[in-house]
């Protein structure tokens, strides 16, 4: 039987994270939101739709309305305003209205281009989560935060879009290629970091089994990580306080990204990102130098990067104040004062961010040291 995770918005309930091992009961529960008298468009890239288009299509198909499919180009660059224009198009073709659903099948690009639709095809229309990567499942799915990117700036341009139902298939795990897999891991980490030191502890004793893709491990680990981000999107469905905290490593994570024109995996420059925060942390006299050190070298057995080539610091430098999370001309950099216990700080300088870049940047006269 499904297990399920029910999230409030504003002190009601507002949507059902749902883990279950196969598609099977995914009509059950869109039957639940009324689907058979909806139209339904899965929107999915290249990538998925070859895996698992054709078959979320077939369990829909004759059950409702009507069932579509709109499939994209897989990759970062085709999160845009010009891919959600397309979207658009085609739901106004076949005749969509607010009554309404689309069904977003595949990774965090996939989900969040597909909530920005939903958040603003005819002012507003119900869609679903199916996340198909580990970063989606345990992140990006989950809390409502949607939007493409603007001119290679991240989620630039977006909207807060809480789903209906966020509906994890944890079988898919197992098809993942090995660097998207670990990718994911990032975001594992991060959650541990930022508010469980004990679940920290947990992924250092199931290592392994991680590593390995057990099922009944990596249902414990997605659902914990859900359960973290449960607590706090409800506590700050809107970014004003604690939901900043998700942000660890992703200041310096997506001035990578772009300084790398998204040669990396979101995932990668998260965990480059939050070695930097942890850096700086240390620096702060927050963690230990041991602490610091555990927490980068953690990254290592999970296949995730802990330095970086090809970079100009002073541009990662010049990137971060680009980023949406500056505050009144001041970057909110989370840091940790402890294993599980993150906060915002405002007073991070240009110097103590340039110190960390240069402690994550390999580069050949390191190596010939």
């Amino acid at each position: 039987m499904a297990q399920r995770l029910s999230v409030s918005y504003q002190k009601k309930p507002c949507y059902d994270i749902v883990f279950s091992t196969s598609f099977e009961g995914l009509w059950e529960e869109l039957q639940e939101l009324g689907a058979e008298g909806r139209r339904l468009c899965i929107v999915t890239d290249s990538n998925v739709d070859t895996l698992y288009g054709d078959a979320v299509l077939k369990l829909l198909e004759g059950k409702c309305l009507k069932a579509v499919k709109y499939v994209f180009p897989a990759g970062e660059e085709h999160k845009t305003l010009d891919t959600a224009k397309d979207v658009y198009t085609c739901l106004i073709r076949e005749g969509f209205d607010r009554k309404d659903l689309l069904i977003a099948l595949g990774g965090g690009v996939v989900g969040d281009l597909t909530g920005y639709v939903a958040a603003t095809y005819l002012r507003g229309i119900d869609f679903v989560q199916i996340p198909t990567t580990l970063l989606s499942q345990v992140d990006s799915s989950i809390g409502g935060k949607t939007g493409v990117d603007f001119d290679g700036y991240k989620n630039m341009v977006g909207a807060f879009k809480m789903p209906v139902l966020v509906y994890m298939n944890l079988s898919v795990l197992s098809s993942l290629e090995d660097r998207q897999y670990f990718s994911g891991f990032a975001e594992v980490m991060k959650s541990a970091l930022i508010k469980d030191a004990a679940f920290y502890e947990w992924l250092i004793e199931n290592m392994y089994e991680i590593c390995g893709r057990d099922m009944a491990v990596l249902e414990q680990m997605v659902m914990r990580c859900c359960g973290i981000k449960k607590l706090v999107v409800e506590k700050d469905p809107t970014e004003q306080g604690d939901r900043a905290l998700l942000n660890l490593g992703h200041t310096i994570g997506h001035a990578i990204e772009k300084a790398r024109n998204f040669e990396l995996y979101h995932g990668e420059c998260v965990a480059l990102g939050t070695v930097a925060a942890a850096y700086i942390s240390w620096k702060k006299e927050l963690l230990s130098m041991e602490e610091y050190y555990e927490i980068r070298d953690m990254f290592v057995p999970f296949y995730l990067p802990i330095s970086v080539d090809g970079i100009d610091p002073q541009e990662i430098l010049r990137l971060t104040k680009s980023d949406k999370k500056m505050s009144a001309g001041k970057i909110r950099f989370v840091l940790l004062k402890k294993i599980g216990k993150a906060f915002v700080d405002m007073t991070v300088t240009d110097e103590e961010i340039l110190a960390a870049i240069e402690e994550i940047h390999f580069n050949d006269e390191d190596a010939h040291a």
